[in-house]
């Protein structure tokens, strides 16, 4: 009788051996979390950036979550100061598939899908390309922030929320974003469709220009000059760290081409500093890991 049913057995291996190959295959699926973000070699405003990683983590342990940053000045930067290596998106996933991931699911910190987003963009579809050993059986890059109507709205929520204290003060008070820009790119109009989404949630509240494109701090300045109610500035970046731009190109009072030093030059005295990178924001860090769940689900 054991004999028989050994025997039974072995025929079934030889006949049926696809979904046994296939349990093995399965097993041996390794997926891990890319976090891109473009940098900064600011101490300070790093914490927005380990925020976002930080909840990639928590919320997803069985996957691997590395960091790679996009600029070779920050990274070069950092690893001769900081003796930090951090390695860009072509090396971190490199480094995954020499490890053995077969599954990477690519989430930029991005605010638009503009150049920056199209380089990781045009890095994943290369890597989509390879087959074989040096490929992965699935390469997902997650969606920017602004990448459509709803959300701009969501942002504008977002915003409202995290400015709430400030504009329910009284109503002479309106908050300045400085986005980065992408100059001469389709996305750019996302700042714009974000005014939008602004102005239909608090209409005169906000207003939002860009350091690299348009709108720029002029038309910040003609819009503001439309509502001559407003006595009072709060200015800050609309992007994940508050880095260089922040601090410099929008709150160093001591550069007279800084967006504070012009807002002050046409009549707005009272003006305060809200330099907290986006990253930073709960709600930010929320959809943060949605949009990591959104990817894998695809």
């Amino acid at each position: 009788m054991n004999k028989l049913f050994l025997s039974v057995a072995l025929l079934a291996l030889v006949i049926f051996p696809k979904p046994f190959v296939a349990q093995a295959a399965d097993s041996k699926d390794k997926s891990a979390i890319l976090v891109v973000a473009f940098g900064t070699s600011m101490p300070e405003a790093r914490k927005a950036i380990d925020n976002l990683v930080n909840a990639a983590k928590d919320n997803f342990p069985d996957f691997e979550t590395r960091l790679a940053f996009s600029s070779n000045i920050i990274r070069r930067k950092i690893a001769r100061e900081n003796h930090e290596i951090i390695p860009t998106p072509v090396q971190a996933l490199a480094n995954l598939n020499d490890e053995g991931f077969t599954n990477v699911y690519i989430i930029p910190t991005h605010i638009i899908p503009g150049e920056e987003y199209d380089e990781i963009k045009n890095l994943r579809d290369s890597f989509a390309n390879l087959k074989g050993k040096y490929g992965f059986k699935k390469i997902i890059l997650a969606e920017p922030y602004l990448n459509g109507v709803a959300d701009c709205d969501r942002m504008a929520e977002i915003l409202s929320a995290r400015f709430r204290e400030y504009l329910n003060e009284n109503s002479d008070t309106a908050v300045v974003l400085m986005g980065h820009g992408t100059p001469e790119h389709i996305a750019n109009a996302m700042y714009s469709q974000l005014q939008l989404s602004l102005d239909k949630l608090l209409y005169g509240r906000f207003f939002l220009g860009t350091v690299e494109a348009s709108p720029k701090i002029e038309d910040v300045i003609a819009n503001l000059k439309r509502h001559p109610q407003i006595d009072k500035l709060v200015i800050s970046p609309l992007m994940i760290v508050a880095g260089d731009h922040a601090n410099n190109d929008l709150a160093d009072e001591d550069d007279d081409e800084s967006w504070i030093s012009i807002l002050k030059a046409n009549g707005y005295g009272k003006i305060e500093k809200y330099l907290v990178g986006l990253g930073e924001d709960e709600n930010i860090r929320d959809d943060f890991v949605k949009k990591i769940q959104k990817a894998i689900d695809r």
